[in-house]
């Protein structure tokens, strides 16, 4: 047994994990103003190795698993490039077609995948690890200004058979920092508000009509807004 044990420990020695984390995505989200030509989002690179970088968008989902047949009207250029170490460089995103809503925003996808450099002549077995960092991009028309506080006042809150629907009458996604019901934290992960629409989450919380709802949203820029208070009907 304990022969077993120390091969076993010493097969494993030789497989040595590597985790790189040093390329840096310069935003958590993107938003497509419909009068711009295009936007640009900056990667960096603070590690000591170069990456191979590759950036594409689609129409998969918040998860990526919902595979969409319909080819997604924005490219990302440069779509592949090398990142040397301490280095930055800008990802341009173009739209090129696409028959949008005008009265509301539309969601994709943007993917930046990082691909560490593998040392030449290394005898060593490695581990190295492509991380995909995958952020929402937002197309909002022209004629549409950025939102404010008092936009999302108008966003109502009711009960739906053991849930919680969310009632959106704002042209924009609604993306959750924070989702409290009666002091409850509700799982509000993968799951937006589309404009002019609404969305449920589960809630496993009583009937009582008083109920107040304390929530969050997530802004232009990744942050979090300040709380805001509704009532649930």
């Amino acid at each position: 047994m304990n022969m077993r044990i120390t091969t076993l420990l010493f097969s494993l020695g030789l497989f040595t994990a590597s985790v790189q984390a040093g390329v840096i995505v310069g935003g958590t989200r993107i938003v497509y103003n419909g009068s711009a030509r295009e936007v640009s989002l900056s990667v960096k690179n603070a590690d000591k190795s170069p990456y191979l970088i590759q950036a594409w968008a689609d129409d998969n989902g918040a998860d990526g698993k919902v595979k969409s047949a319909n080819k997604p009207p924005f490219v990302a250029t440069p779509p592949l490039f090398r990142l040397d170490e301490g280095t930055e460089n800008l990802i341009r995103i173009i739209r090129t077609g696409g028959d949008f809503p005008q009265d509301r925003e539309s969601v994709y996808w943007m993917n930046i995948k990082s691909i560490p450099s593998v040392a030449r002549n290394n005898d060593k077995n490695v581990l190295q690890i492509s991380v995909k960092t995958r952020i929402k991009l937002f197309y909002r028309p022209d004629g549409i200004q950025s939102p404010t506080e008092d936009d999302f006042n108008k966003v109502s809150f009711k009960r739906s058979q053991g849930k919680v629907e969310v009632i959106n009458p704002t042209p924009y996604y609604i993306s959750f920092y924070t989702l409290k019901v009666g002091g409850v934290l509700l799982d509000t992960t993968n799951v937006m508000v589309p404009p002019k629409a609404s969305a449920t989450y589960n809630y496993a919380g009583g009937k009582s009509s008083s109920d107040k709802v304390a929530w969050q949203f997530i802004n232009d820029y990744g942050g979090n807004s300040k709380v805001i208070w509704s009532q649930l009907r």
